[in-house]
C-alpha cells in the first residue's frame, strides 16, 4: 500500500533522537527495529567501514501521531555526507508501482536537481532522490 513518510538525517545522533521520539509518541520501532550500517552488505568499490560507522543507524522508523511514519538515518561525514539545514529532512514517497515512482520522480525533478537517479537497491526497492525547484528534498522508494 502506498504511503508517505518523513525522513530525517542526523550527524550521528539518530539513536538518541529516536529513543526520545519513542518516549514522546510511544510505540515500537518498525521494520525489524534498528538497522545499523554494519548490517549493510559489503560493496565491492567501497573501503572498509570503521567500527564507529558500523554502529551508526542505517535506518529506523516509528509511527507517530495520525499514523505518520517518522524515519531516520545517521549521515556520517566519512561516507561523504554532510548534514546541513535543508538536507536533514526528506519527504519519502512509497508508491505502489515502478511506473508511478518514475512519474513522481521525474515530475518533482522538473526544474530541480536529481541527487540520486532511480535504481534498484539492495534493500529490495526502486529508489532515487531529488531536490525540487523549491529546494525540498524528496525520496522515492518503491518496493519490488
Amino acid at each position: 500500500m502506498a504511503r508517505t513518510s518523513i525522513y530525517l538525517n542526523f550527524p550521528g545522533n539518530t539513536e538518541d533522537a529516536f529513543l526520545f521520539y519513542r518516549s514522546v509518541f510511544g510505540g515500537e520501532f518498525g521494520n525489524d527495529g534498528i538497522a545499523r550500517f554494519g548490517d549493510m552488505p559489503a560493496m565491492d568499490d567501497a573501503p572498509p567501514m570503521s567500527d564507529a560507522i558500523k554502529a551508526m543507524i542505517l535506518h529506523v522508523e516509528l509511527t507517530i501521531t495520525g499514523g505518520v511514519i517518522l524515519m531516520g538515518t545517521d549521515a556520517p561525514q566519512e561516507m561523504g555526507f554532510s548534514v546541513i539545514q535543508g538536507n536533514n529532512v526528506n519527504i519519502n514517497l512509497e508508491p505502489d508501482t515502478k511506473e508511478e515512482a518514475d512519474r513522481l520522480f521525474h515530475a518533482l525533478a522538473e526544474g530541480g536537481i536529481i541527487l540520486q537517479p532511480l535504481q534498484e537497491m539492495f534493500w529490495g526497492a526502486y529508489y532515487g532522490q531529488v531536490q525540487d525547484r523549491f529546494g525540498i528534498h524528496w525520496m522515492v522508494n518503491c518496493a519490488f
